[in-house]
């Protein structure tokens, strides 16, 4: 308060108090405030002094700037009770205050000056009833005007209100005990307490407590010469810069403060100074990391659509394509070669309960085909088939039915999603009695053509899996069991066949399913092939060498036994 204050005008102390009052003109001005008047209408108050301070409120109120963003007033009036005449957030124009203390009737009754300034602490400067919040940093002042002792302790009370900020001015009229009002005064005393002999002099405090609040706007004549901002002070004015600059020498100018230049900015790359403070940039090719401080290559594989058919590596301002292990990049730079000599029957058992959602159903389907896409799928060679389950098992198309990966993907790709449960030990049991069956389309079992089944699963089954998972194996199907997000570990390694380590894999979540896939094709991808009736078997296998040797001496010893008997047979003629 003291800070935004001027003191006393020149004032023309020979005029009416109540027209002195209104001296202030044009360029007079108070700031933001909450001003709240604490008023004695106790019995001991005259009805004559009653209207005298009445038409000192009146003649107050006629000399502040009041408004909801300037000066809010607000009046209480206390006897052996409280009464609120009218709060801060009542009213913004004077004319309706004015019209309120006409309208005041005085409670004659005791003098509970303490229990007057509790209200005043915890009621009529609460933002409920208008007062701004602390930290909009305005003024709170209360003006208590009184004309006796008070019936009730005051030091304490008063004590706690500046404890809360509010600055308090003490005014006794005649009777008052000047003691109490130094109790209830904000230091220092010589400026907040007021004692005057009739409540026909109380306009000599309202002329003083105006011209405290009355704050000449220098700044409004231009003439200051602030760079930003110009603020008025008691007398004067003093420039102010933005946030994130620093006043000159000169107090006028203002410089942008160089946050980098401390040293504590902890960037791992680049610091730059913003009017905020400092903040960290990194240099191309990285991206700024959560902490704001640190910083990591981009990768740029996740920012953009590189095509990789496999997996996609970011090294620096570029990336490059990687296949699994096994196959070759080709010239495209981005598709690897294929599986073309395998011959698998492959069965993918695709879990359509409704935990997994439709929108990862969509990322299995691209999953699916992504590991079509390292098949030879051909009558000959790979055959896939289909099958989805929920809490019932859907053939959605059998191993024979499409003889290309083109035809399988599209087939994949119209797949609808079935929600509900997960009955995985009901699709189990389905593979086995059907899927794999000659009907569906798989090769007869003489053919040797391996068998494969994949089982892809996000939580735990609502049925027995134990008996099919175990039949499927004795009936020579592969299994593999892949997991997302909830499965269970425990369910996985028992669909799988041995070593789990090599037929489980899991995935957190389905946008990080795509990092299986070489493990995957390392497994269900054969390196060798077979001719349609051919025993599957690699040539470079030990039992085929043997049989190749023994197949070659046995050529060569016929040989040589032809060569001797022509020759002796050739010897009897020549004889």
């Amino acid at each position: 308060m003291r800070g935004l204050l001027c003191w006393p005008l020149l004032l023309l102390l020979l005029q009416p108090w109540e027209t002195q009052l209104q001296l202030a003109g044009p360029r007079c001005h108070t700031g933001p405030l909450d001003l709240v008047f604490v008023i004695d209408s106790s019995r001991s108050v005259r009805p004559f002094e009653f209207e005298t301070m009445r038409q000192f409120l009146m003649g107050l109120l006629r000399g502040l700037n009041v408004g909801p963003n300037a000066t809010r007033v607000g009046v209480i009036q206390y006897s052996s009770q409280v009464q609120s005449v009218f709060p801060l957030r009542a009213f913004s124009r004077r004319e309706d205050m004015e019209r309120a203390i006409r309208d005041l009737v005085p409670l004659a009754q005791g003098t509970m000056t303490g229990l007057a300034i509790q209200y005043a602490m915890n009621v009529a400067f609460s933002v409920a009833e208008g007062a701004r919040p602390p930290e909009e940093r305005v003024p709170r002042v209360a003006v208590i005007v009184t004309d006796g002792r008070p019936q009730d302790r005051v030091a304490e009370v008063a004590a706690q209100a500046r404890a809360r900020g509010i600055e308090i001015y003490a005014v006794g009229v005649q009777r008052a005990d000047v003691g109490s009002l130094r109790a209830m005064a904000s230091p220092p005393l010589d400026e907040h307490v007021f004692l005057v002999e009739s409540f026909d002099l109380i306009q000599e405090f309202g002329l003083q407590f105006q011209s405290r609040l009355c704050a000449i706007d220098l700044c409004a004549e231009g003439t200051h010469g602030c760079e930003h901002h110009c603020v008025n002070s008691p007398g004067s004015y003093f420039c102010r810069c933005q946030v994130g600059f620093v006043l000159q020498q000169d107090q006028r100018s203002c410089r942008a403060i160089d946050y980098c230049s401390f040293g504590n900015h902890s960037c791992q790359h680049e610091c730059v100074s913003t009017p905020g403070g400092p903040q960290c940039h990194c240099r191309e090719g990285h991206d700024l990391q959560p902490d704001g401080r640190s910083c990591q290559v981009r990768d740029l594989c996740n920012g953009v659509d590189h095509g990789c058919e496999f997996q996609c590596v970011s090294e620096g301002l570029s990336y490059r394509c990687l296949c699994p292990e096994g196959r070759q990049l080709q010239a495209d730079g981005k598709s690897c070669n294929r599986c073309r000599e395998g011959h698998v029957d492959l069965v993918l058992l695709v879990d359509g309960s409704k935990s997994v959602r439709p929108q990862n159903f969509e990322l299995v389907k691209r999953f699916v085909n992504q590991i079509v896409d390292f098949l030879d799928v051909s009558p000959e060679g790979t055959r896939v088939g289909l099958v989805q389950f929920s809490s019932r098992v859907r053939t959605e198309f059998p191993l024979g039915r499409y003889g290309t990966a083109a035809e399988v993907k599209q087939a994949v790709l119209a797949v609808e999603y079935m929600e509900r449960g997960t009955m995985t030990g009901l699709a189990l049991r389905h593979m086995v009695e059907h899927s794999f069956s000659e009907a569906q389309g798989a090769r007869p079992r003489a053919l040797n053509v391996p068998r494969v089944g994949l089982v892809f699963t996000d939580g735990r089954s609502q049925d027995d899996i134990s008996v099919w998972a175990a039949r499927a194996k004795e009936e020579g199907i592969v299994m593999y069991a892949v997991g997302v997000g909830k499965a269970v570990e425990a369910e996985l390694r028992e669909i799988a066949s041995k070593p789990a380590e090599l037929h489980v894999s899991y995935a957190p979540d389905f946008g990080t399913m795509t990092h299986l896939l070489e493990n995957l094709r390392g497994s269900i991808c054969p390196e060798e092939g077979i001719s349609a009736g051919t025993e599957l078997r690699s040539p470079c296998e030990c039992e085929s060498l043997v049989e190749f040797q023994g197949r070659t001496l046995g050529a060569l010893e016929s040989l040589t036994l032809n060569h001797i008997l022509w020759g002796w047979w050739r010897g009897l003629e020549g004889k």
